[in-house]
């Protein structure tokens, strides 16, 4: 006898379709992984006798992730993970042993039925669960289909019925759509997660965020939220003046009018038009407008209105709200819950469900009086190909479903009824007055026909103070007029139904996924849920959003856990405003010029001042001097430069000491002298400022060269040295401790070669623990200019070895 395996995406579902289709005369056992049962029972397939196993998986059976050496945090560099890192599918759960087990069920089988979610992700899942049972299958005869795919949308006998009657096949393109997304998910976001975590966390200690994750739909997310925040923050308060007029007739009590003028932000203006008014003590009536409105009954239910609803009027989650639905749906509740469709289908059952709740002490009435007067045709909705309405399957009490289930079903229950009930009808009246040419107005509605409001009543009209009859010219008496002070008011935090229509609006998530967005930015202490469900931004979801908007995320990390406002000491003048910019001395340190609104980084873990008020000659900034200390090293730098490289060869984050400017008299090319006696890229470039304990220090790397202590000037000349190419240097010495023979005080020559320089130069390391810099252009020979220096320099052996000697 043939086997066929059937399998649904969640335990609960696979128990209920096996109880449908076999009648209620089935066998159920657990599965090896203890997660899922195998529901057994004879029945027909393909017009034969079979025998047929109904399990389940538990969601996705496999997940996407880097291979192995690609999940190590410190050793993979973030952007690595675009291109080079390979992907592979790994056990969603490995704990559940979902492939081992549904191999086991698998082995054997002729046909296998697919009952997953009628979504892109199930069809996904379909694959997923191909791929670990086909290989253990039995052969099929020549050109026999094996695999089957079940459409349905919710668990009642007529539906999981006729899905068995018109089985398809699973859709490999919906399937591979979702391997590309989980592709371009896990790239994007571990990519930027894992860059944000590591650089900011090894930045600030009050982050609050264990994870600073990102993701392509779950930031523009944040950004909604953060949007409305700027709003709120950038909002003026502006004063304005409204007139309101008092009138009566006869024994009624006063009518409250509205200004058709609305009102002014000119107090001199409200104040002229109560004067003048003021003057009237009649009030006539210049029209009276009656006009018969309808309220239009709610389309059919889809899983974004379900979802606002639920946080709007029931205070719950999205997320929390979708676990239910779920619960609901594979109990038989209610219809699939993640649909974009707002139209039944034609051959939907709309009287068939209506019957369902005729015993439902909370809705009997209306739902008896639709059935005996006739269901209005729903109204035309949208339909998006994917799944009909969401719909309650059969009836319930809150006993059965609980609190929560209970409310939600109530609400998805009550819609339903709602859709094949009357439009609500009112009456709405308008009075227009005038009072000394100044007109007024006021208006009230008298509900006709309740309709659906019967069943949603917080959807009616509300009750009102009846208008008084009157008609045109009719005259009220004025009781009062008065100028009213009032202010206008910023918008409040967007509320999760608001950020649910956005989301719609714009593109941002599925059905489906939405919630899980909304959960992630709660969970990532981004955004928090304050009283109505209204979502607001921390501060480091604020400043997460504002760096992305302007690029520069580390500056704004710091404006915000550190204010600039509140730090820092005015030090060099900017270049583009000539206004002092502050000296942020907190790391990282950096420059800020508020009247720029820039932020300028420097060179980390040393000391920074102001050098000589000199200015950098292409961009103007006042230079700053970089040190590590007295044993260390120092270099002079542009804020401007260091952030913005003036050259082809030079990379962000170099000083002076790295700078290719072939004139200026700080750059490379005027106080470079030789390559360094270590590293292969280093120029050893001579510190004008370390006078009288002269030294020259490697632009790559720690080494320092201590030379010529107690002279007066160290310059680097213009011409190199024939042995080494390195260039030489011009000493005056003091007359008083001057080495030189006869009491000379002056000589020039190389540092390295030169006989009388010898016993005059000491190799150090600086004292730090980094170098400044990890890379950059190299440059072997000299400055870059005169003879020999274009090219690269020498390393006499007897020089390595000399300076080897003085090594400390």
């Amino acid at each position: 006898m043939r086997t066929v395996l059937m399998v649904a995406e969640k335990p609960s579902l696979a128990q209920s379709i096996a109880k449908i289709l076999s009648k209620g005369n089935c066998s159920s056992r657990k599965g090896l992984n203890g997660a899922c049962s195998v529901h057994e029972y004879m029945g027909s397939f393909l017009g034969q006798n079979m025998y047929f196993k109904m399990t389940s998986v538990c969601g996705h059976v496999m997940s996407l992730d880097f291979i192995g050496k690609y999940n190590n945090w410190d050793k993979v560099d973030p952007a690595e993970l675009f291109s080079n890192a390979p992907t592979e599918k790994k056990e969603a759960n490995p704990k559940l042993n979902m492939v081992k087990f549904l191999q086991v069920e698998g082995k054997g089988c002729d046909y296998v039925v697919l009952w997953l979610d009628c979504d892109k992700e199930g069809e996904n899942i379909c694959f997923e669960v191909l791929d670990a049972i086909q290989p253990v299958m039995n052969k099929g005869y020549y050109r026999e289909n094996t695999v089957y795919r079940a459409k349905f949308s919710s668990i009642t006998d007529t539906d999981i019925w006729n899905a068995m009657n018109c089985l398809g096949e699973p859709n490999r393109n919906e399937a591979l759509s979702v391997d590309a997304r989980q592709e371009l998910d896990l790239r994007i976001g571990c990519a930027f997660t894992r860059f944000q975590t590591k650089y900011f966390q090894g930045k600030y200690g009050n982050l609050d965020s264990s994870l600073i994750s990102f993701g392509p739909c779950q930031t523009p997310t944040l950004g909604f939220c953060v949007e409305r925040h700027d709003k709120i923050q950038s909002f003026k308060s502006e004063t304005y003046w409204v007139l309101q007029a008092k009138v009566f007739k006869g024994k009624d009590n006063p009518l409250t009018l509205d200004w058709n003028r609305v009102r002014t932000f000119d107090r001199e203006v409200g104040q002229m038009f109560v004067n003048l008014t003021k003057t009237s003590r009649e009030a006539w009536v210049e029209s009276v407008r009656k006009k018969e409105k309808v309220k239009q009954r709610p389309q059919a239910l889809n899983t974004v209105e379900m979802l606002r609803v639920a946080s709007s009027a029931l205070g719950m989650g999205p997320q929390h709200t979708m676990q239910i639905a779920e619960r609901l749906y594979t109990q038989g509740y209610i219809s699939y819950p993640r649909t974009e469709t707002t139209h039944y289908p034609d051959n939907f059952d709309l009287k068939g469900a209506l019957k369902q709740q005729c015993n439902n002490p909370h809705w009997s009435e209306e739902v008896e009086a639709l059935l005996s007067a006739g269901l209005n045709r729903p109204r035309k909705g949208t339909d998006a190909g994917d799944h009909p309405p969401i719909t309650p399957m059969r009836a319930a009490s809150e006993a059965e479903l609980g609190s929560d289930g209970w409310r939600l079903y109530d609400y998805i229950t009550r819609h339903f009824i709602a859709t094949v009930s009357e439009d609500c009808k009112y009456l709405q009246t308008t009075i227009d007055f005038t009072i000394r040419n100044e007109v007024f107005s006021c208006s009230g509605k008298t509900l006709t026909s309740p309709g659906y409001t019967t069943v949603m009543p917080w959807q009616g009209i509300p009750l009102e103070e009846a208008l008084p009859d009157c008609e045109c010219g009719d005259v009220f008496t004025v009781d009062e007029i008065k100028l009213v002070e009032k202010q206008t008011s910023p918008p409040d935090y967007l509320t999760e139904a608001e950020l649910i229509t956005l989301m719609e609006k714009h593109g941002v998530g599925t059905d489906a996924s939405i919630p899980v967005h909304i959960n992630n930015i709660c969970q990532r202490n981004y955004v928090t849920v304050e009283t109505g469900r209204r979502l607001k931004p921390t501060n480091l979801g604020v400043v997460l959003v504002h760096g992305y908007y302007k690029t520069g995320m580390d500056e704004l990390m710091e404006v915000s856990f550190s204010p600039l406002a509140a730090t820092g000491k005015p030090m060099s003048r900017c270049g583009k405003c000539h206004r002092f910019m502050k000296y942020i001395q907190a790391k990282p340190s950096r420059l800020h010029c508020s009247h720029c609104d820039e932020t300028y980084s420097l060179s980390q873990n040393g000391v920074i001042k102001l050098y000589k008020e000199l200015r950098c000659p292409l961009d103007d900034f006042e230079l700053l001097l970089w040190t590590s200390g007295a044993r260390g090293k120092s270099y002079p730098l542009c804020p401007y430069c260091f952030s913005n490289p003036p050259f082809r060869d030079m990379k962000k984050g170099m000083g002076c000491n790295e700078c290719t400017h072939p004139s200026c008299q700080h750059s490379l090319n005027s106080l470079g002298i030789g390559q360094c006696v270590e590293c292969e890229s280093g120029i050893l470039v001579l510190d004008p400022t370390s006078g009288p304990k002269w030294r020259m220090a490697c632009n790559k790397c720690n080494v320092v060269v201590h030379f010529f202590e107690h002279a007066h000037r160290v310059q680097v000349a213009q011409e190199s040295c024939e042995a080494c190419d390195a260039s030489l240097v011009v000493v005056d010495f003091n007359k008083t401790r001057s080495p030189l023979p006869a009491g000379e005080t002056q000589h020039a020559g190389c540092v390295f070669c030169d006989r009388v320089f010898q016993d005059l130069v000491e190799l150090k390391h600086a004292n730090m623990r980094h170098p400044m810099h990890g890379g950059g252009v190299s440059r072997r020979g000299g400055r870059g200019r005169g003879r020999g220096r274009r090219g690269t320099a020498k390393k006499p052996k007897d020089k390595m070895a000399a300076l080897a000697a003085y090594f400390v």
